[in-house]
């Protein structure tokens, strides 16, 4: 009986050692400024690592379906440094013109939105060429479950050779300025960064901010940064810990937050706050005009 006995309670045992071993660690729930500091790891990878954080999703509604009528621009391609081309919605400046903006999507990839977005800035600004680089190879989600696949699974070297390729495609001699939202507001800033010497503004619709005070010192322009109040995404804390490191680089960063949440501006946002976003793009016009 006793042997019985022995035998039960060791099994119990193992079936519940085993049971541990098996189960999946469940992902601990990470503050965003823990998403900041917790890691040594690149801003520029940390960026795409953002679509897995808790919560990021809820932050973008789904777009509605557009489609761009007239457009201005064309799709081109663009040879890269990896052997696989980059491509782009390219709209070229009616007159010769070194300036040159790359305009950097949303999350959800390059679509129609975004290439409306780039005609609106052509349009203000008259004497530039746009190109809006296609960061997902050809990839366009139109659900939340889908960008998070693109975007999590989007790599640094290639989204670096694809903004690498667009400044290529410019010239030595171009002006570079750029601009995007929430993915593409990181990489806004990122592109100015690889731009070195081109780089002549950069405009950052509440992405990630570059927390690194050495690789700012990189950086060749001033910045001009739109971000929300009610944004769950990006606190406060975020947005003063990136505005003391330029100061600590001896950069210019002008800030301006809204009483909105994230993706307030988006070109593809059903619930856009119109009132913050205009703001917003008359002081990246003017930004860009006092500029070029």
């Amino acid at each position: 009986m006793k042997t019985i006995v022995y035998l039960s309670v060791g099994a119990l045992l193992t079936a519940t050692i085993l049971g541990f071993s098996l189960k999946k660690p469940v992902a601990q729930n990470l503050s965003p400024e823990c998403y900041i500091s917790c890691f040594n790891i690149a801003t520029s990878e940390m960026i795409q690592l953002d679509a897995n954080k808790t919560g990021f999703a809820a932050l973008h509604e789904n777009p509605k379906d557009f489609i761009l009528e007239n457009p201005l621009g064309e799709m081109i391609s663009m040879p890269s440094v990896d052997g696989i081309n980059a491509s782009g919605y390219f709209i070229k400046s009616k007159k010769k013109s070194n300036n040159w903006l790359i305009v950097i999507q949303e999350w959800w990839g390059l679509n129609d939105y975004i290439k409306k977005e780039a005609e609106k800035y052509y349009n203000n600004l008259q004497n530039v060429n746009v190109i809006a680089v296609d960061m997902y190879d050809g990839k366009v989600a139109t659900t939340r479950d889908s960008a998070t696949v693109y975007m999590s699974g989007a790599k640094k070297e290639r989204l670096e050779n694809i903004v690498k390729s667009a400044i290529a495609f410019a010239g030595e001699k171009a002006k570079i300025f750029t601009v995007g939202w929430c993915f593409g507001g990181g990489w806004s800033l990122q592109t100015s960064i690889l731009a070195a010497e081109q780089a002549n503004g950069c405009i950052m619709f509440y992405g990630r901010p570059e927390k690194d005070v050495e690789r700012l010192k990189i950086l060749n322009c001033d910045v001009i940064g739109f971000f929300g109040n009610l944004d769950k995404g990006i606190p406060a804390s975020t947005i003063e810990s990136f505005e003391a490191n330029m100061k600590a680089a001896s950069k210019t960063a002008t800030i301006y937050r809204y009483e909105a949440g994230h993706g307030f501006a988006n070109p593809s946002n059903p619930s856009y706050n119109q009132e913050a976003t205009a703001d917003a793009f008359e002081k990246a016009i003017n930004f860009l005009k006092q500029r070029m």
